[in-house]
């Protein structure tokens, strides 16, 4: 059986994409500034709406919306994951291991991503709430507003969220795929 994946022009995905062998490249506040950087290059020549992001220190997880008559992510993601390995700090590279093959010892990203199309608007907010509360179900932080690396703020800005939301959350279970 082979995988596909959904494409659907001006639809909205929910991605979870992963360092190589869950190295804490995002650890480093550095990291996470490039790739900021990544993402505001391919958004210039490639628009896509980023509704809510969280990075976390060896994986993020993301609602991307697509401009209408556009359902090309994987070439976003490619293009992203490719700038922010040319432009991050060689330190940040993982050990190389001799198993794998010379292209794939230099590699920052697990090859592949999950991603998941919303359904409707409570799918959608559904996958918000999960990635707004990722650092707090990862033990990171007590609250999703004490984590640095995420949309969680820009929602309690715009009024969406309260600055104390997450305190009872009981079950994100079905929701996201790490």
């Amino acid at each position: 059986m082979q995988y596909r994946r959904a494409f659907s022009p001006g639809g909205s995905f929910f991605f979870t994409v992963v360092t190589q062998e869950r190295k804490p490249i995002f650890a480093n506040p550095e990291a996470v500034e490039v790739l900021r950087d990544a993402f505001r290059h391919v958004r210039k020549t490639r628009p896509f709406e980023i509704d809510a992001i969280v990075v976390m220190p060896e994986h993020l997880h993301c609602i991307w919306t697509l401009p209408p008559n556009d359902a090309d992510f994987p070439t976003r993601w490619r293009l992203i994951k490719t700038w922010f390995s040319k432009h991050c700090d060689p330190m940040l590279r993982p050990a190389p291991n001799l198993a794998h093959k010379a292209k794939q010892e230099q590699s920052l990203w697990q090859h592949r991503y999950w991603e998941h199309q919303l359904r409707d608007e409570v799918d959608f907010a559904r996958h918000v709430e999960y990635i707004h509360y990722n650092p707090v179900k990862h033990g990171l932080t007590t609250s999703p507003m004490a984590w640095p690396y995420s949309s969680f703020r820009h929602y309690v800005e715009a009024g969406i969220c309260q600055p104390d939301w997450g305190s009872n959350i009981i079950n994100l279970e079905g929701i996201g795929h790490e």
